[in-house]
């Protein structure tokens, strides 16, 4: 995601869209420059710092975002209205976990092969299919719930069926902004889909609440069914012969062990998955640190909670809107982004007052984006065309994934050695894996640390030991 041209900036990597035509100068000659592990994700035109809405240009993700802009909105309300339903239903926090479980599991389960359906078919009708099937789901529970002849286990089965219909539609969704961007604005239009969906996160519950409290639940479950026609009706409005054209995997054998095989083979990939997955399972536990801190350490009830929250979301957009204004993601603004989110973590575990807590939120919540920015747009522009769907579904894997397995460690360690114990663990999890990972890539890229000053600021970054070699020869 840094941007500027210069003596650390490392050479951007070779695309797989179609090259543009070749600008005519004069040649000159140019010292060849190793490639080292360090992963740009952006292609030339994609080195320059872009403005904060540059995507916004392109006509096609124009309605793109504007469709996502009211369904993400209805999405967080139905989030809302779904557990506040089973919870009015049974009574029990239990059945609320199961509800959310139930719309993760099929990501889980059948993650992998939906990436590998998404890497077949064409994403424009793919995406009709998979929200229309959300649109359908919604007006199901609508429908049921206005009439008083809900049950939970309609609920449970509406989860789940959204997990089924996500399986396929949240790996393209994240695929398809490349082909309505191209490569060298794909960074931007990344990082403004995370800004989007944390808008939707203050918008949406709020709007749920008043909702609920003024017509009922299931008016909320009305309105994010009906909120599929803006997405829906984007999808149709789409000039075709304006989409980037990329190549699509032929259907075929073993097609789930080659996308395995392929991440398995880029460590630039790998590597930045297994960061992600340290971070998601052992840093993102906020529902179970935020409820522990208002409630035991601070004692002060459900607003200091939605404060928290509230507080984490305006951090996420501003580091998602920050994201937006990069013109490339690299690994090292990775590794410093999860540096950072784990060490203001740590600090956060040792807060004495509840304002100095909430206030380490924002930063929490921005470096906490920037990990996912960074990493969802490095992926995408270092993968292949006919291999994207089946590597960002694993990474949608293990990102989503990462809940279900580190809630319940979280949540040991909180009852056994305290709240405060156990977000200083996740924090000190997430930093270490980040300089586990960033000691890795240096020793398999020949790098060497460098601390030094610039413009009379502090540099730390990772420079190849061949050219302290070159130096010395010189």
């Amino acid at each position: 995601m840094s941007s500027g041209p210069g003596a650390d900036s490392a050479p951007a990597p070779a695309t797989h869209e179609s090259p543009p035509a070749p600008e005519k100068h004069t040649p000159q000659k140019r010292t060849p420059e190793k490639r080292t592990p360090e992963t740009p994700a952006a292609s030339s035109e994609g080195t320059r710092k872009s403005s904060m809405f540059s995507s916004l240009k392109v006509r096609n993700y124009r309605l793109f975002f504007a469709g996502q802009v009211v369904s993400n909105i209805g999405t967080w309300m139905q989030r809302i209205a779904q557990d506040w339903l089973v919870l009015s239903l049974t009574g029990s926090s239990t059945a609320v976990g199961v509800t959310t479980a139930l719309q993760f599991l099929p990501m889980l389960l059948f993650g992998l092969y939906g990436g590998v359906l998404v890497d077949r078919l064409r994403k424009r009708p793919t995406l009709l299919v998979t929200q229309s099937a959300m649109a359908l789901t919604a007006i199901f529970l609508a429908v049921l719930t206005l009439s008083g002849h809900v049950q939970v286990w309609h609920v449970y089965v509406a989860a789940f069926a959204v997990g089924l219909a996500t399986v396929v539609d949240n790996p393209a969704r994240q695929t398809f902004v490349s082909e309505l961007v191209g490569p060298g604005q794909l960074q931007n239009a990344v990082s403004l889909n995370s800004a989007n969906f944390q808008s939707a996160r203050l918008v949406g519950p709020a709007v749920a609440g008043l909702m609920i409290t003024g017509v009922g639940t299931g008016y909320a479950f009305l309105a994010n069914g009906l909120s599929f026609v803006a997405p829906l009706a984007g999808l149709l409005m789409m000039r075709s012969r304006e989409l980037h054209v990329v190549e699509r995997a032929p259907r075929g054998k073993g097609q789930l062990r080659e996308g395995l095989h392929y991440v398995a083979g880029r460590p630039e990939l790998i590597w930045t998955i297994v960061l992600a997955g340290f971070v998601s399972t052992f840093g993102f536990n906020f529902p179970v640190y935020l409820s522990a801190f208002a409630n035991d350490v601070f004692h002060a009830g459900a607003g200091s909670y939605s404060l928290f929250n509230t507080l984490m979301a305006v951090g996420s957009l501003a580091g998602a809107l920050l994201a937006a204004r990069r013109g490339t993601a690299r690994m090292r603004v990775l590794i410093a982004g999860a540096v950072a989110f784990g060490t203001m973590e740590a600090v956060a575990a040792i807060a004495p007052s509840l304002w100095l807590f909430a206030l380490l939120m924002a930063p929490i919540g921005m470096f906490g984006m920037t990990v996912n920015v960074t990493a969802n747009s490095s992926i995408q522009l270092t993968t292949a065309p006919a291999m994207r769907g089946r590597v960002m579904a694993l990474y949608m894997m293990v990102f989503m994934g990462g809940a279900p397995v580190g809630a319940p460690i979280a949540g040991w360690i909180t009852d056994a050695y305290g709240v405060r114990a156990g977000l200083a663990a996740g924090g000190a999890v997430s930093a270490a894996a980040a300089v586990a990972i960033a000691l890795v890539l240096a020793r398999v890229g020949n790098l060497r640390l460098s601390v030094g000053w610039n413009g009379g600021h502090p540099r730390v970054r990772f420079v190849p030991r061949e050219r302290e070699r070159l130096a010395a020869a010189v």
